[in-house]
């Protein structure tokens, strides 16, 4: 159910990709307390993006999760640039991210929903 969707402007190489999957995917699992086996992540690099005027690198970061407290976005609002500024160079203040807290009834998976 946590599902997190970096898109960057950044080119993302088919060697670092299972890399920075994995690492964002343990991320969420840490923060989240969510078992791993639930968790989605997808990355979209080397898209045409500006911020503030400059196309400097840059990311737009979505992360869903049934159950998202305030304080789980507030901690993952300096983890997740965190590992933006080691594995792709990107600065925190190169950096947004829109969390959504969604009802466990409007999120599906295997025929039904966790509400």
């Amino acid at each position: 159910m946590p599902y997190l969707k970096l898109t960057t402007n950044i080119a993302i190489s088919k060697e670092q990709s299972p890399k920075l999957l994995t690492q964002f995917s343990q991320l969420l699992v840490k923060e989240t307390g969510k078992p791993e086996r639930y968790v989605m992540v997808e990355l979209e690099g080397g898209k045409d993006m500006l911020f503030g005027g400059s196309n400097e690198p840059l990311a737009y970061v979505e992360c869903k999760s049934i159950g998202l407290s305030t304080q789980q976005a507030k901690s993952l609002s300096a983890s997740i640039p965190q590992l933006l500024a080691s594995s792709l160079l990107i600065s925190a203040e190169r950096v947004y991210i829109e969390f959504s807290n969604c009802p466990g009834n409007f999120w599906g998976w295997n025929g039904s929903t966790f509400g």
